[in-house]
C-alpha cells in the first residue's frame, strides 16, 4: 500500500508541474482525465473511449471537455514536453549520463486525406510509400533509458502551400516548409538554448545524408554518427582532392579543388571491399531479447566529398563505420562519425547502435500510450495530443528508472462501468 500512495503522490506532483505549464486552473480537471486515460489499459486512446473509462456516468460532458482541452485550448505543448523532459532526466541521469541526443521521425498511417499533414510520403510502419503523418522527433538517451524531448508535425511543400488546407487546419501563419534535417536542428537549438547536457547526435540516413545537416551539427559544436546511403562519395584514407592549379601570368588565379577522370572520390560502398580483411571485427553492441546483438564492422577514416570541387580547402575527415553481416553478400549500413580520433570501434558501434531505444520507445507509445490514435485534423489538436503522449510515457519512464524490475502503475483504476453499459460505437450483441 505504502508503494501505492508514493507513486500516487508522485502523480499529484507530477499533475501540478503541467498545470504550471498548461497556465490555466480551468485546465487541471481535464489535464487529469486526459493523462489518466492515456496511461490507463485500453485498446483505443482517442476523447471518447478515455472519457468513457474515466467518467462512464457523464460520457458525453467528459468528452466534450477533453476534447476542448487537447483539440481548441490556447495552451503551449512545448512548455508541457519540457516539464516532462525534466521530469524524466532526473531519473535517467541516476543511470549514467546522457549518451546521445537520437533524432528520428515516426509515421502514422492515416486513410484519409483532411487531417492535417496527411500526404503519400515514406511512412516507417508501412516499410514503404503511402498516406501518413510523420512527425520529427529528438530523444534524450543512454543505455538504460530515454527521453522523447520534441515532437513536430512535418508538412510536406503541397501541404504548406495550399491556403484552403492550412485554413481548414488551423495552421499558423508563422510554420512555413521546412525539410526534415532543418525540423531537427530546429529542434536541436531549442535544446542548446535550454543547455541541456550535450551529447553526439544520432540519427538515421533519411538525417545523416543532407550534407547540410551534418555541416549545420557541427557549427553548433556537436559531434555526430549518423547513417548515410551507400552511394555517398568520400575520399579514402590518404587521398585528397587535387589543389587548384597554379596560375599563368595572365587571368584570376584558380582557388577551388580540383578532380579529374583519375582522381575521383569513390562510393562508401565501392570503398568497403577495398579494404583489408584484417579491418574487419565481429562486435557485440548490446543483449537483446534473442540473445547478445552483434554483426561485423569495419571503422577507416575519409573525407566526406560532398561537392568538393566547389570548396576552396578539403572538408575535414571523419570516420567511417560499415556493417558487413557475416553472409551478406554486401555491407547493409554506413555511418559518418565526427566523434574524436582515436574512439574504439566498439564504442561507435554502440552510439550508433543507440537508436534502438527510442524505436522500443515510439513503439510503446503507440501500442500503450495511444501516441497515433488522435481523431481530429487540426494542428493544435495534433501536437497537443501528442505533447500529452509524451508527458504519461515520461511520467511511466521515470517510475520505471525507480524500480528494479518496473512494477505497473497500480494507483490507477478505471472507473466501474454502469451495468449494460457500452460506449458510443461499440459492437452490440445481435
Amino acid at each position: 500500500m505504502a508503494g501505492k500512495a508514493e507513486e500516487a503522490g508522485r502523480f499529484e506532483e507530477y499533475l501540478e508541474l503541467l498545470g504550471e505549464a498548461i497556465g490555466h486552473a480551468d485546465r487541471v480537471g481535464p489535464l487529469r482525465a486526459y493523462l489518466t486515460g492515456l496511461l490507463l489499459a485500453g485498446e483505443r486512446k482517442s476523447v471518447e473511449p478515455m472519457a468513457a473509462k474515466i467518467d462512464p456516468r457523464h460520457v458525453s460532458m467528459r468528452h466534450q471537455s477533453m476534447h476542448h482541452f487537447v483539440a481548441n485550448a490556447p495552451w503551449e505543448e512545448n512548455a508541457v514536453i519540457a516539464v516532462a523532459r525534466e521530469y524524466a532526466l532526473a531519473q535517467l541521469e541516476r543511470h549514467g549520463p546522457v549518451a546521445a541526443w537520437v533524432v528520428d521521425d515516426s509515421g502514422f498511417p492515416k486513410k484519409g486525406t483532411h487531417s492535417v499533414g496527411v500526404a503519400r510520403q515514406y511512412c516507417g510502419p508501412m516499410g514503404k510509400q503511402d498516406n501518413c503523418q510523420v512527425a520529427v522527433t529528438l530523444s534524450l538517451v543512454n543505455p538504460s533509458m530515454s527521453v522523447p524531448c520534441a515532437y513536430r508535425l512535418y508538412l510536406s511543400e503541397s501541404w504548406a502551400e495550399d491556403r484552403g488546407r492550412r485554413r481548414a487546419a488551423a495552421i499558423p501563419d508563422e510554420i512555413s516548409f521546412q525539410t526534415k534535417p532543418e525540423l531537427a536542428l530546429a529542434q536541436i537549438d531549442h535544446l542548446l538554448a535550454d543547455d541541456l547536457p550535450r551529447a553526439p547526435v544520432v540519427a538515421d540516413a533519411g538525417y545523416g545524408s543532407a550534407t547540410e545537416f551534418r555541416q549545420g551539427l557541427t557549427a553548433r559544436g556537436l559531434s555526430y554518427a549518423v547513417g548515410i546511403m551507400r552511394e555517398t562519395t568520400v575520399w579514402p584514407q590518404g587521398y585528397t582532392p587535387r589543389p587548384p592549379p597554379r596560375s599563368g601570368s595572365r587571368g584570376r588565379p584558380a582557388t577551388r579543388l580540383r578532380r579529374d577522370p583519375d582522381h575521383r572520390p569513390v562510393s562508401v560502398r565501392v570503398l568497403a571491399p577495398r579494404l583489408e580483411r584484417s579491418s574487419w571485427q565481429t562486435v557485440r553492441w548490446r543483449e537483446g531479447t534473442r540473445g547478445a546483438m552483434q554483426s561485423r564492422f569495419a571503422l577507416t577514416r575519409v573525407r566526406p566529398a560532398h561537392r568538393d570541387h566547389l570548396r576552396l580547402m578539403p572538408h575535414e575527415p571523419e570516420f567511417l563505420l560499415i556493417e558487413w553481416p557475416q553472409g551478406e553478400p554486401e555491407p547493409t549500413r554506413y555511418w559518418l562519425s565526427t566523434l574524436p580520433p582515436g574512439t574504439a570501434l566498439a564504442e561507435l558501434v554502440r552510439l550508433a547502435k543507440i537508436r534502438w531505444r527510442i524505436e522500443r520507445d515510439f513503439q510503446e507509445l503507440k501500442d500503450e500510450i495511444g501516441l497515433d490514435h488522435y481523431e481530429g485534423r487540426g494542428w493544435r489538436g495534433f501536437h497537443h495530443h501528442g505533447a500529452l503522449c509524451i508527458a504519461a510515457y515520461a511520467f511511466l519512464a521515470a517510475e520505471r528508472a525507480r524500480l528494479s524490475p518496473p512494477a505497473p502503475l497500480a494507483f490507477l483504476r478505471a472507473a466501474r462501468l454502469p451495468k449494460g453499459f457500452l460506449p458510443r460505437g461499440a459492437a452490440r450483441a445481435s
